[in-house]
């Protein structure tokens, strides 16, 4: 038997263990700014959801409940501006991770073909090729830096984890323009699209974009941020049926079921706006609390418009800043975690505490 990990990276996290360990000696306790989990409460009606669903001892489907599907396409239609939506466009995953770890292997790809991904992206596109042998190829921009021939799954990021940057419209309309000249298939991570700051990310599902067809294009969300649902594991996809409708097949084979609490709790989050007005005010008075503290601290951030991370430097190598800042009692994410061009970056995740947060500003300051 073939060692399947012996084709996949070190697992970055592992590396950070002992700057975690720096930033716990603190007097007053870690600041944890690194992994980005959410630490605000879940929702009180999703909470009544997921109970009143919890008498569940059937097995859930893997397309979901009707209320389900009823909730992605009404969703898709009034946030992303999706026209003529139906069930045949959208699929509830475990997670957003899942899916995209798995996603190559599911679509068939394996030697000789290729998956790109965003220079700095989310180590997990890497993965995902890399789990069914096809050869992870990275870009800038990808209508300009990608040979088309054998390239199977193009990955976008907007806003993009970890630089928080977001593609405008006109380049989203360009790419999608592209890949489908050349038969490449399309798949946006738009997790973050509901938290944006100084820029208004758009979908690749956006007629505008799009032209109206969803032919060759597919959009994944998480409500792992946007509804603090990390630990509900509920995220789905949606765009082109074809593409799903083959993916929900194979997903019925390996029984890849959203357990059905969590598919009544996501009905009840994607039909609910106000908590997440709520959290966004959180997280954005966490974001001017962080930013003002790292840029008086000597950093300069780029990009950082969107998502809930702030891409900061001190324009010296990540992991000398890394073991700064654990000094201090505040652990962060190294950028080479996400790609060499990382590597004098570091992710600031504002998803902590109004406690925590206020501990690292003083701390900074």
């Amino acid at each position: 038997m073939s060692a399947v990990s012996s084709r996949l990276p070190v697992f970055p996290w592992d590396k950070l263990e002992p700057y975690k360990a720096t930033a716990a000696a603190h007097p007053d306790g870690i600041v944890d700014l690194s992994v980005g989990t959410p630490v605000d409460p879940v929702p009180d009606l999703v909470q009544r959801a997921l109970v009143a669903a919890a008498d569940s001892p059937g097995y859930p489907t893997v397309w979901g409940t009707p209320a389900l599907r009823d909730a992605l396409v009404s969703w898709c239609e009034r946030r992303l501006g999706a026209v003529s939506f139906a069930h045949t466009h959208v699929l509830p995953v475990v997670g957003s991770k899942e899916l995209v770890a798995w996603l190559p292997t599911q679509l068939g790809l394996g030697a000789g073909d290729k998956v790109a991904y965003p220079r700095l992206a989310y180590p997990t596109y890497e993965v995902g090729a890399r789990l069914c042998g096809a050869t992870p190829v990275v870009y800038d921009d990808p209508v300009a830096d990608l040979d088309p021939a054998g390239l199977k799954l193009l990955w976008l990021n907007s806003p993009s984890n970890p630089t928080g940057r977001v593609l405008s419209e006109d380049e989203l309309t360009r790419v999608v323009a592209w890949a489908r000249e050349h038969g490449v298939l399309v798949f946006s991570d738009e997790c973050y699209l509901e938290l944006g700051w100084e820029a208004e990310p758009v979908s690749v599902l956006h007629p505008d974009v799009c032209g109206g067809t969803y032919e060759g294009i597919v959009s994944v969300h998480s409500l792992s941020k946007r509804s603090n649902l990390a630990g509900y594991r509920a995220a789905f996809v949606a765009g082109d049926p074809s593409v799903l409708g083959e993916l929900l097949q194979i997903r019925k084979h390996g029984g890849m079921m959203t357990p059905a609490p969590v598919q009544a709790a996501t009905v009840a989050a994607l039909g609910d706006d106000t908590h997440v007005a709520e959290q966004r005010a959180r997280y954005a008075a966490r974001r001017l609390a962080l930013r003002e503290a790292l840029l008086k601290h000597g950093f300069r951030i780029e990009h950082s418009e969107a998502s809930l991370y702030l891409w900061a430097t001190r324009d010296e190598p990540c992991w000398d800043t890394v073991a700064h800042l654990a000094e201090l009692g505040v652990l962060v994410a190294p950028g080479d975690f996400y790609g060499e061009a990382g590597e004098r970056f570091v992710r600031v995740a504002f998803t902590a505490t109004d406690e925590r947060v206020e501990a690292a500003v003083k701390r900074l300051g």
